[in-house]
């Protein structure tokens, strides 16, 4: 996988969970060294069973956040590639959504990547040279009923990634995001699980079926490999047509 000129790269990937798992060990595979941040230490102790270094931090706290990118790139010797995998769900209507379930939505999926994204692309405008790719949603496009803050925050991210591509474009630095649709992941399975969901998801799908991790690592690994020099600011949608529809 030479072709992709990640190898000896130093990435970051924060978020240990199905997403961010597939994509450290494809990026690890690609030849980069790569390091997984989550505050889940099961998660952390799978992938460092795989051979993946691995750090411990809460990244919606601001200061955390900061010190986990500062220790990944001691680590790494120079951070060249950072992916922000991290994202909670919780399902329901705008009216039953309680101040608390908002908040930690908005912290976990948006307040990290904030944190965590200008904390890498200050080390890499200050170089010259930096791939970030946030992974998003497509309920950051599409009005799903049950998902306000989800939808909220990944719309936010999508806008977050363009402003910050735009601000970097001039340093060598590119800022993309990924927007998964229906993904067979720790995140959705007990959603999937009931009576119905699954045909149902499945029928809005033009590909016929739900998406995998794997799906997603090819996507990502581009954005994040020097083939995607010219590329910034966009939403690459993986997801099997379902924003056609």
């Amino acid at each position: 996988m030479d072709w992709l000129g990640l190898r000896g790269k130093g990435a970051l990937v924060a978020g240990a969970g199905g997403i961010g798992g597939a994509a450290g060990l494809a990026l690890a595979d690609a030849g980069a060294d790569v390091v997984v941040a989550d505050v889940d230490e099961e998660r952390l102790d799978d992938l460092a069973a795989k051979g993946i270094r691995t750090l411990r931090a809460d990244l919606t706290d601001a200061e955390s956040a900061r010190a986990c990118v500062a220790r990944a790139d001691a680590l790494l010797g120079r951070l060249d590639v950072f992916v922000h995998a991290v994202g909670v769900n919780d399902r329901r209507p705008v009216l039953e959504t309680p101040d608390d379930v908002w908040r930690r939505i908005t912290a976990v999926n948006l307040d990290s990547a904030f944190w965590t994204g200008r904390a890498a692309g200050e080390l890499m405008v200050a170089r010259g040279y930096g791939r970030i790719v946030y992974l998003s949603s497509v309920s950051g496009l599409l009005a799903h009923p049950h998902h306000a803050p989800y939808a909220a925050t990944k719309g936010a991210v999508n806008q977050l990634a363009r402003v910050m591509a735009r601000e970097w474009a001039a340093s060598g630095v590119t800022v993309n995001a990924v927007a998964p649709g229906y993904t067979e992941t720790a995140l959705t399975h007990d959603h999937l699980e009931k009576p119905g969901v699954r045909d149902g998801l499945t029928g809005l799908v033009p590909a016929g079926r739900l998406g995998t991790t794997e799906d997603l690592t090819g996507p990502i690994l581009f954005l994040c490999s020097d083939h995607a020099a010219f590329v910034t600011g966009h939403v690459l949608y993986a997801d099997g047509g379902r924003t056609l529809v």
